[in-house]
């Protein structure tokens, strides 16, 4: 037994990869047009490099590939096998003697290797990926928004100024009716500038801007002290030039380190999940045991103690009718431990104390335990699909090759149509089955492989039924 692929099978392999590369391209380009109308408000408008933009699209792509390459198989799947039919390849085979299976497996084990590859991606490339796309993603959003007048609209970019500006020429560098408030801080005090007219001006570096205003006026507001009270006092100055420079170095856009960030489920691989996994079963463990390591039983005073208070109540007693009676309890051993009703409602209200402390402190593992069987719920959520997705390439040959022969189409109307069905199918089963297992209404394995599971014996059943004459109605037919 030989695993080179003959001529046929190499024939089907190429009729295979033209669709593939379409359906993968076209996918990808689909899926980064989402992203970028999701994202579009983000980048536009802060004055970002266009290398930062392109390198956070391409960071982005990696999760991507992930999607795009097991939906590309299905079609190509669906286009190829379904045009061998349309062309009468198949029954030609089948004439000659072939079986179905020994085109198919060729593709099988090429989507096997498909799947491995993506295992490996999803690994060892898709959380680095994704960890400096986060990184980037959190650096532009704490880049302020570039300086950018409107006329008639207020400005708040820079910190401590509030501009108005009613006419804007030659590209926002010559203002007119400038209006500015200068807000109080340890170095300036409170005004208001006025002004006919202004000019930008800005460095080489774009770090500093200075503003040259003419033909106005500053009114400050001064704090003075009056018979010993502090009041505040207007002063207004005119002029005719008048010089003001903002810093906008916190406008321009610095990158962090993402290995200095903290790493969450998306943005790790296998290993350390299942590293905080252990970690996190370990210390539910460890809290288990110290609940149940604790002494909650409440022990009676010693025996010295209660000979002394026998003896307080011989020489300090009282008469009959001032004496307390015992303190009657529904508990047999509270009534019999002593006569003392002081001593009785002591231990009493001990033991309730201690009662309601422990009751507080299993409340309390209770949630910190439930967090926690959460969190790992996320975590094996995240380890499952590493692998499922990447294996819905198999399943998905399975799926493909039987129903493309059964189609008899091999255009790209008929595959988009029934792979649409299906990949919506088992989209939907996929996220829905990660929402559950996140809120623990099933086990995340359970969540992640049970569309893998239910395709991957449709698909079996269709693979024997196209190379063999099995029928399932054949099951129940009665036999001579």
């Amino acid at each position: 037994m030989h695993f080179l692929p003959n001529k046929l099978q190499l024939d089907v392999l190429k009729r295979h990869l033209g669709p593939f590369v379409l359906c993968f391209i076209s996918l990808m380009f689909l899926l980064l047009m989402q992203f970028l109308i999701l994202y579009i408000d983000l980048l536009v408008g802060k004055g970002l490099p266009f290398g930062v933009i392109v390198e956070l699209i391409i960071t982005n792509l990696a999760s991507m590939v992930v999607l795009a390459m097991p939906m590309a198989v299905l079609v190509a799947c669906l286009m190829a096998f379904g045009k061998i039919t349309e062309l009468n390849e198949l029954t030609a085979l089948k004439a000659a003697g072939i079986n179905p299976i020994h085109i198919v497996r060729p593709v099988l084990i090429t989507g096997i290797l498909l799947s491995v590859f993506l295992v490996w991606f999803s690994n060892d490339v898709l959380p680095d990926a994704n960890q400096k796309a986060r990184s980037l993603f959190l650096d532009i959003r704490l880049k302020k928004p570039g300086f950018d007048l409107k006329p008639g609209e207020f400005y708040k970019g820079i910190d401590g100024y509030t501009f108005l500006v009613q006419d804007m020429t030659d590209e926002s560098d010559s203002l007119r009716n400038v209006t500015i408030y200068q807000q109080p801080d340890n170095n300036r005090k409170e005004a208001i500038i006025k002004a006919q007219e202004g000019q930008l001006e800005s460095d080489s570096t774009g770090q500093t801007m200075t503003l040259f205003l003419q033909d106005g006026s500053i009114l400050r507001y001064l704090d003075r002290r009056k018979d010993g009270r502090k009041i505040t006092v207007l002063e207004k100055t005119a002029f005719n030039r008048y010089r003001i420079s903002f810093d906008l170095s916190e406008m321009a856009f610095s990158r962090s380190n993402p290995q200095d960030r903290s790493r969450n489920d998306r943005t790790m691989n296998v290993q350390a999940m299942q590293a905080v996994v252990d970690s996190l079963n370990m210390e539910i463990e460890d809290q288990k045991n110290r609940i149940l390591g604790i002494n909650s039983y409440i022990t009676p005073p010693p025996r010295e103690d209660v000979e002394r208070e026998r003896y307080t109540r011989r020489f300090q007693s009282k008469p009959d009718s001032l004496k307390s009676p015992p303190y009657e309890s529904q508990y047999l051993a509270l009534n019999a431990l002593f006569d003392s009703r002081s001593q009785q409602l002591s231990l009493h209200d001990l033991t309730l104390s201690k009662l309601r402390s422990y009751r507080s402190l299993f409340e309390d593992l209770a949630v910190d335990t439930e967090w926690r069987i959460s969190k790992i719920a996320r975590y094996l959520v995240e380890i499952h699909k590493k692998f499922s997705i990447p294996f819905a390439c198999i399943i998905f040959v399975l799926l493909g090759a039987p129903i493309g022969m059964f189609t008899r189409k091999g255009n790209i109307g008929y595959a988009a149509l029934i792979g649409a069905v299906f990949l919506t199918i088992y989209w939907i089963s996929i996220i829905q089955g990660e929402k559950l297992a996140d809120r623990l209404f099933i086990a995340p394995a359970t969540g992640m492989w049970f569309s893998n599971i239910v395709l991957g014996i449709i698909g079996i059943y269709l693979i024997i039924r196209v190379s063999t004459s099995l029928k399932i109605s054949n099951l129940w037919k009665n036999r001579d």
